[in-house]
């Protein structure tokens, strides 16, 4: 049952904001008998303990990395290596995070010569295309750094390198967690069926697959909307009648995903995602009210394309067009042929 529903219904019941255990039994017989309920789904009888047990922890793990990623942009880098952060690109990769480890101070490469410091960090650096050049500006940057001239035996470095050693096991445990994922799902219909939507990738289609459990449960795509917290909810009163918003009511968790999956979505060519984000922003595509609300118009889209995927067992078609009526050649096929 829904604890909203239940707070509301003791309320209207029993006018009254009391809450004891006997109140809360009256209104859990009176919702179902009046069939206010929703369909509870065992994650260990439906098999979907295991993928939420993968999600959860994926979670976590990212957000730890997150943290720590922030702590070592505002606290370690400012103070001993500030000119660093412009040699990172991405979060997902931990070289940037050896090589700290390896030189947390700009002072240890000034100390040697551009040949020798090259030498000694190129295996760490990665598989980079011009790594000489970079390696060389890396040089460059370091011998004219404005970080603290610390001594690499210090206290400082030791706890500098403890946070990096400690962001570069979340970004394995991450990476294990999800090679894991792909091993568990890659062979299920669904999870194949979710990864040919448009900005839906492994981790979204765990997640996705993790929050929702079965979900052919849902009849129609405006309850899984609802259980996705993206169903609109008025506030109406009288002659009054408030702007329309989603009610949010819904999975936290599984409402991010669709947000995300969406932003993907419309940087991609060719999906009706992407055209239908253009044709809402095309009065002031600067507007970022209007964008936003883009966004979350895209964000319920992507959850309706979810469910009539799931439910028709059909693959992803970026412009579905039926059958036209009295076997005429239908427009998508009639382009193919002119071209």
């Amino acid at each position: 049952m829904s604890s909203i529903a239940l707070a509301r219904t003791r309320e209207a019941l029993h006018n009254s904001w009391d809450k004891n255990d006997p109140k809360d039994a009256q209104v859990i017989v009176h919702m179902l008998q009046i069939g206010a309920v929703q369909i509870f789904q065992d994650p260990m009888v439906a098999g979907a303990n295991d993928i939420q047990e993968l999600s959860k922890t994926h979670d976590a793990v990212s957000r730890s990395k997150t943290e720590l990623w922030h702590r070592i942009l505002t606290h370690y880098l400012p103070l001993y290596f500030p000119e660093a952060d412009r040699f990172h690109r991405s979060s997902r990769t931990d070289w940037f995070l050896a090589f700290l480890e390896m030189f947390p101070s700009p002072h240890m490469i000034s100390a040697m010569t551009k040949e020798k410091f090259i030498v000694a960090a190129w295996e760490v650096v990665g598989r980079k295309v011009e790594k000489s050049l970079m390696l060389s500006d890396i040089y460059e940057t370091a011998r004219t750094s404005a970080g603290l001239p610390v001594s690499p035996e210090s206290d400082a470095i030791r706890m500098f390198r403890l946070m990096l050693a400690e962001g570069r096991s979340l970004i394995h445990q991450r990476n294990a967690i999800e090679d894991r994922a792909i091993e568990l799902l890659g062979e299920r219909p669904d999870y194949l069926l979710l990864r040919t939507i448009p900005g839906i990738g492994p981790i979204n289609a765990l997640t996705i697959l993790a929050e929702t459990g079965n979900l052919r449960r849902f009849h129609h795509h405006r309850q899984f909307l609802k259980f996705c917290g993206m169903d609109l909810a008025t506030v109406q009163s009288g002659m009054f009648r408030g702007r329309s918003k989603i009610s949010k009511y819904g999975n936290a968790r599984l409402r991010r995903t669709l947000w995300l999956a969406g932003q993907t979505a419309v940087l991609k060519k060719a999906n009706s995602f992407r055209d239908k984000f253009e044709r809402y922003i095309a009065q002031d595509r600067h507007n970022p009210d209007l964008r936003r609300k883009a966004y979350t118009a895209i964000a319920a889209k992507m959850a309706r394309t979810i469910h009539a995927v799931i439910k028709s067992g059909e693959p992803y078609r970026p412009f579905f067009e039926g059958t036209s009526p009295g076997g005429r050649t239908p427009l998508c096929r009639a382009v193919e042929a002119a071209s």
